[in-house]
C-alpha cells in the first residue's frame, strides 16, 4: 500500500490578477439591524470590488490556515495575496460573524459581547494573513498599537489610521457608500487602515476586538 498523501501547506501559481477579483457583495448580509453593528456598516455600505490590476504575478497562497471551527481561510489568503483588499475586508467581517456564533443565531452582525466567543486560533490566522500580505502594515495588532498611541481616544485613533477626512474646515469620518473614501492600497494607505470595523453604533466592538485575549502575547505570530 502507498503512504497517505500530505496536504500541501502552500500553493504556488501564476495568473492574471483580474481573474481573482471577486465581488464583496457575495459576502454581504441581506439584512441590517438598527440596534446593533452590522457587517456592512462602518459608516455605510462597502464598495463592490477592489480595482483589478490585470498584472500577471507569481504568488504563493498558504493552505495550512488553522481554524477552531473549520472555517476555510484560503479565500482570504488569496484575496490578500492578490491585492483584492476590499473583498478581503468584507470576508474578514463576514468571518467574524460566523466564528463568533452570531450567524448560527440567525444574525448578520456581531454584538460586542460576542467578541469573547471568537476563537484565538481563528483570529490569529486572520491576523497573520493581514500582517503577512501587507508587510506588517495592516491588521488588528497594528490598530492596537495605534489605539495605545492615541491613549484610547477614538477620534485621535481614527485620524492616525486614516478613517477621517476634511470637508473644508469640517473633519468627518470617511464614507463607504458611493465612491468609497477608504484606501484599498497597501502602498497608499496609512498603517492600521485595514481591516475596517463598524463604529456606527459606538466603539465597544472595536475596543473589544483590540483587547481580545489572543493579543496578550506574541503566540499569534507562530506559523502552524
Amino acid at each position: 500500500s502507498f503512504p497517505p498523501r500530505k496536504k500541501p501547506t502552500m500553493v504556488r501559481f501564476t495568473l492574471p490578477l483580474f481573474l481573482l477579483a471577486g465581488s464583496a457583495t457575495a459576502f454581504a448580509p441581506a439584512t441590517h439591524n438598527k440596534f446593533a453593528v452590522s457587517s456592512s456598516t462602518l459608516f455605510d455600505a462597502p464598495p463592490a470590488t477592489s480595482e483589478p490590476t490585470g498584472t500577471v504575478v507569481d504568488i504563493e497562497i498558504p493552505t495550512k490556515l488553522p481554524s477552531a471551527v473549520g472555517k476555510d481561510y484560503v479565500p482570504l489568503a488569496t484575496m490578500l495575496a492578490t491585492g483584492q483588499l476590499a473583498e478581503a475586508d468584507q470576508f474578514t467581517r463576514d468571518a467574524l460573524i460566523e466564528i463568533s456564533g452570531a450567524k448560527a443565531k440567525g444574525r448578520s452582525f456581531v454584538y460586542w459581547t460576542e467578541v469573547k466567543n471568537i476563537p484565538n486560533e481563528d483570529l490569529a490566522t486572520i491576523e497573520r494573513l493581514w500582517n503577512k500580505f501587507s508587510g506588517g502594515k495592516f491588521g488588528y495588532t497594528v490598530q492596537k498599537k495605534k489605539w495605545r498611541q492615541s491613549k484610547g481616544d477614538f477620534e485621535a485613533f481614527c485620524r492616525k489610521i486614516g478613517w477621517t477626512t476634511q470637508d473644508g474646515e469640517v473633519e468627518r469620518k470617511k464614507r463607504w457608500f458611493g465612491a468609497s473614501e477608504f484606501i484599498y492600497d497597501v502602498k497608499k494607505a496609512p498603517e492600521g487602515h485595514l481591516p475596517l470595523t463598524s463604529a456606527l453604533r459606538g466603539t465597544p466592538l472595536i475596543k473589544n476586538l483590540l483587547n481580545h485575549p489572543v493579543w496578550e502575547n506574541d503566540d499569534w505570530k507562530k506559523e502552524p
